[in-house]
């Protein structure tokens, strides 16, 4: 999967080492002890796991575990993300009581930056919303007080723990087409970073292909405004 975070404003995504290496075989080692099967025989594992993602056995993905720190993406599409709560997942996310955002950096859209009188806009606003967070805490104002001016489009970090059946939950929604165009950027950089994780989840991504918007898994389009990438049920 191409890398496509690549412009100045979009942020990154890292991969943490507690990510599990091995989701596939992971699945087929958990299925196989409740089915009684040899679970030192690796490639039988790998097989088996195959067949339960494959026979959409759902509980199952939620083994592997996934760990990712999301940086420098607006606090829009983190609001966004955190309503994807299926499987238990958690996250932490930068503090506005103890950071200092007094110069923060934001997401500024490629609609607003493609045009100068636009961009000009956003700068002087962006501007003066830092200056109002400073002068608030030279009046004596507490920074988390201060704070709640900022702007959804101001750059965050959050760490999330989450699981493989939850992300591809999140990919049939939010690879749509007619998603935010940041979320769907967001996603794409942390299928890129778990296809350069390891090979199991290269296999994911590739062979299985389970990150896919809901068109794709359904074979038409549920949405009453849809992009007419697939035609509606009715057709």
């Amino acid at each position: 999967m191409e890398n496509e975070n690549k412009e100045a404003h979009m942020g990154t995504v890292t991969i943490q080492h507690r990510t599990t290496i091995d989701p596939i075989t992971c699945i087929g080692e958990e299925a196989g002890i409740c089915w009684g099967a040899n679970v030192e025989d690796k490639e039988g594992n790998y097989k088996r796991g195959v067949d339960c993602i494959k026979c959409n056995h759902g509980r199952t993905m939620e083994f592997p575990q996934i760990y990712l720190t999301l940086d420098g993406y607006s606090a829009k599409v983190i609001r966004e993300f955190y309503t994807h709560i299926g499987g238990a997942p958690t996250r932490l996310q930068a503090s506005t009581r103890y950071i200092d955002y007094t110069n923060f950096e934001c997401v500024t859209p490629d609609s607003i930056g493609n045009k100068k009188e636009a961009k000009e806009v956003w700068d002087r606003f962006m501007s003066s919303v830092g200056d109002i967070v400073g002068q608030l805490k030279e009046m004596g104002i507490p920074n988390e007080d201060a704070t709640n001016v900022l702007p959804l489009a101001y750059s965050t970090k959050v760490v999330v723990r989450t699981n493989l059946r939850n992300l591809v939950d999140m990919c049939q929604q939010r690879l749509c087409t007619r998603a935010y165009w940041e979320f769907r950027k967001l996603m794409k950089d942390i299928l890129w970073g778990l296809e350069n994780y390891s090979e199991e989840w290269e296999n994911l991504i590739y062979d299985l292909n389970v990150f896919k918007p809901k068109c794709e898994v359904l074979g038409y389009c549920p949405e009453r405004k849809g992009c007419g990438r697939k035609g509606k049920k009715e057709a």
